[in-house]
């Protein structure tokens, strides 16, 4: 069974625990996911299933959106509500509706992020959580990452009795991006200590959370019903266009074999290229400037024949 899962991650269960689950739902160990999401955070988690797992990181490239909650006025050691205070400073008002746009708007487009150190990011072979959590300090690497925006969507809530004040919000971002740190940071921007109380992923790898299926939807379902859940393989390649091999190109793509441009797209030149055969994704072909050739970047399914032999040949110069 081969395909990608839109898949509806509950809180208290990690990424992995997912991953774990599914692989004794679809009877199979090729599966992975295409972004962690904490243990606390619910919402879309995108899994590969089979041959899909050679595009997991294709999915990670498509932009997320989340939905959620930040509380100014204090912080954490993990920038969310599981992690130990760290520093508290009451509120004297609350921020205008305007106030908190103009901040929001300071933290979109091309931004530079230091990501949290309880994270999975591994620095010298180890986890940052792992030093985290021994109290060790580390250098953490600055990421480069991309908000499209980030907006409140409702009036934010003062209460006056703790000092503090809870904001609404939904961004839109790119692959690496922090959420708790993006929370930390308007915090930072309008002067006060920050946390992200609540988040929900409502959209990644081109799926909706409308669209996500629960682990406990999926164990009632039979293998039939189970497959109609996936999305073919190429769903995570629309955004490269795609050409149909004819059987003499699938002789030489099968073997690796160079493709000469005059005979893809008509010509038209692209930096990438989805290949099929027979109805099904193919490979992944990229473009050689230097070289003028299509050339193999990801091969997918060569299913349908085997390659045959040790001699590839290598260029397929008509169609």
């Amino acid at each position: 069974m081969d395909g990608i899962l839109a898949l509806y991650k509950e809180r208290g269960m990690t990424s992995n625990d997912a991953v774990f689950k599914c692989r004794k739902i679809f009877k199979t160990r090729k599966v992975g996911h295409s972004g962690t999401l904490d243990p606390n955070v619910d919402g879309v988690l995108p899994i590969c299933i089979g041959k899909a797992t050679k595009v997991v990181n294709y999915m990670m490239d498509s932009g997320k959106i989340y939905q959620g909650q930040i509380i100014l006025g204090f912080a954490t050691e993990t920038e969310d509500l599981d992690g130990a205070v760290v520093d508290k400073k009451e509120l004297t008002r609350p921020f205008t509706s305007e106030e908190i746009d103009q901040a929001m708007s300071a933290l979109t487009g091309d931004l530079i992020q230091i990501p949290p150190m309880y994270s999975a990011i591994k620095v010298n072979g180890r986890r940052l959580y792992d030093y985290a959590r021994k109290g060790e300090e580390v250098k953490r690497p600055k990421r480069k990452i991309h908000v499209d925006y980030f907006k409140q969507t409702r009036a934010s809530i003062f209460d006056d009795q703790k000092m503090q004040q809870t904001i609404f919000f939904e961004v839109g971002c790119g692959r690496g991006t922090y959420v708790r740190t993006l929370a930390v940071d308007l915090g930072k921007k309008l002067g006060f200590p920050a946390v992200m109380s609540d988040l929900t992923r409502l959209k990644s790898g081109g799926f909706t959370i409308g669209q996500a299926v629960s682990l406990e939807q999926l164990t009632k379902l039979d293998e039939k019903q189970l497959a109609a859940k996936l999305q073919p393989i190429e769903h995570a390649l629309t955004e490269f266009p795609r050409h149909n091999l004819t059987p003499k190109q699938w002789e030489f793509v099968k073997n690796g074999g160079f493709l000469s441009p005059q005979y893809l797209n008509n010509g038209q030149v692209t930096s990438k290229v989805v290949l099929f055969y027979n109805g099904k994704v193919r490979a992944l072909y990229k473009y050689n400037q230097e070289k003028h050739r299509y050339q193999p970047e990801q091969m997918i399914d060569l299913s349908w024949g085997e390659i045959c032999g040790s001699n590839q040949i290598k260029w397929a110069l008509s169609s």
